[in-house]
């Protein structure tokens, strides 16, 4: 067993290197060195300008427990200048990512990089951002990191694994602990804690006790971070391996009654069939059930998929209603959720098109209960697909994954209906292409029959020629012309 650092007096960075670490682990380093040549390029050329550079966090914390790595970030003692001096005749690009944060960015190959001056960073009580300011050596670098798995590094060009701060420990003990005082390293950025909640979904980890108990003291500080990067973390959140896992987390310390209160909120609720103990529980069930059914999609993980299943029921506080024999009704609550979900993503500055298809998503997530036994015409079916447009394989699945009963007999019945709903919505659109039904008359065409301009008029003969083909079909055009005459006369 390793012995622990993690109580031990401050140790000089040469004093931990690569003995510290297993064969396994060693191995799993020289692999990350053979499988990415830049580190020793990249090494020997900052090495030769005098200055230090080491790849950190969260590469090498993903070598060492044999995940796949991506993106590779660096720390060094070069300023942004003296980085882009350095890489210049060897990158084959270079942009600024933030210099004002001290980062470069580099492309070399199919490799991108990200090389940063070392941080000291802290947040001003009032601010939103981080009052940046730039550190002179590796040790103080590490110290400033969220937490102890992603405070190691390795040093370039020799490879020489650093961990002044235990993060083996942490990492074989699957625990997230910062290396300075919780309620220090969450002071300097508060965003962190939610960092804290995504690590435990993505990588299955938990958080220690004196974290947790800084996240609850310290919730309200999410406040002061800006929306955008609460939204980034969550969308993180959101698309990692177990995003249940950290919501929960958000949840339980508090962080979700400032972020995201509607999902709190439903904690309160029962839904309508007192099958599950509160629709908050419902709501994550359903979240699994839809990423159980992902394999759909064509690109996974899906966000736009994984919002609205987490969000499709959060009108239910809105409108509940007891009737008189003790049961709880939530009528409308698909239409209300649909605007609270709209509200919510607004505020977190989630671009438009995802807004509105979470919002749609929600606002449809009932619909399918209206198909009964069967008993929708081919027109209520067309009205569906037309309605669902390009998010249809989306409503498939939030419908599905909606479906939490525990009554076996039941559950199978909903399933083998919406199989029949599917079917017919195939067979359909094999007849018409439903996706891209467009009335049998065009405007142009409209405009000639009735003799009349451009105007309010031929929207309102273009909707109903719409309507009549949900109706009935496609028609002959004589028989679109004449039902468009008799329309007309008839007003």
């Amino acid at each position: 067993m390793r012995s622990s650092i993690r109580d031990a007096a401050p140790r000089p960075i040469d004093s931990i290197l690569v003995a510290e670490l297993t064969a396994h682990e060693k191995t799993r380093l020289d692999e990350l060195g053979a499988t990415h040549p830049v580190l020793t390029e990249l090494g020997a050329r900052f090495d030769g300008a005098g200055h230090e550079i080491a790849l950190v966090g969260g590469p090498v914390r993903d070598a060492l427990l044999g995940r796949p790595v991506t993106d590779l970030d660096f720390t060094t003692s070069a300023s942004p200048d003296e980085i882009e001096r350095i890489v210049k005749g060897w990158a084959d690009t270079t942009w600024d990512v933030g210099r004002a944060f001290g980062t470069i960015g580099v492309r070399k190959g199919t490799e991108t990089l990200e090389i940063t001056t070392y941080r000291a960073d802290e947040y001003d009580p009032q601010s939103r951002k981080p009052v940046v300011a730039f550190g002179t050596n590796l040790n103080d670098d590490l110290a400033r990191r969220d937490f102890t798995v992603n405070a190691m590094a390795v040093r370039l060009p020799g490879l020489e694994f650093v961990d002044v701060h235990g993060g083996l420990d942490d990492l074989a003990d699957r625990t997230l602990r910062t290396p300075i005082g919780p309620d220090i390293s969450f002071g300097d950025d508060p965003l962190r804690m939610m960092r804290a909640a995504r690590f435990v979904g993505q990588l299955g980890f938990i958080a220690a006790p004196d974290v947790t108990e800084a996240m609850v003291a310290m919730a309200d500080r999410i406040q002061i971070v800006s929306a955008e990067r609460v939204r980034d973390e969550l969308n993180k959140l959101l698309l990692s391996d177990h995003p249940v896992l950290g919501l929960r987390v958000l949840v339980d310390t508090g962080l979700a009654e400032r972020v995201l209160p509607e999902l709190p909120a439903l904690q309160l609720e029962r839904d309508e069939h007192h099958r599950h103990k509160d629709v908050y529980e419902h709501s994550l069930t359903v979240l699994e059930q839809a990423i159980a059914l992902e394999h759909r999609l064509e690109e996974r993980p899906d966000l736009t998929i994984r919002l609205a299943a987490l969000l499709h029921d959060i009108g239910k506080p809105r409108t509940r209603r007891f009737t008189g024999d003790g049961t709880v009704t939530f009528h409308h609550h698909d239409v209300v959720g649909a605007k609270l979900a709209r509200k919510r993503m607004r505020a977190l500055r989630y671009p438009n098109e995802i807004t509105d298809d979470v919002a749609m998503l929600v606002e449809l997530h009932l619909r399918f209960h209206g198909y009964g036994t069967g008993e929708w015409t081919d027109s209520a079916v067309r009205r569906y697909v037309r309605d669902a447009g390009d998010q249809l394989e989306r409503l498939h699945i939030l419908t599905r994954a909606d479906s939490t009963t525990r009554n076996q007999r039941k559950a199978l019945r909903l399933q083998r209906t919406y199989d029949e709903l599917e079917q017919r919505i195939g067979q359909l659109a094999a007849q018409e292409e439903l996706q891209s039904i467009r009335p049998d008359l065009d405007g142009n065409r409209i405009m000639e029959v009735l003799d009349i301009g451009p105007g309010r008029e031929v929207g309102e003969a273009y909707r109903f020629l719409l309507d009549l083909r949900m109706d009935r079909g496609p028609l002959p055009e004589e028989q679109a012309i004449e039902a468009l005459r008799a329309w007309w006369a008839a007003r």
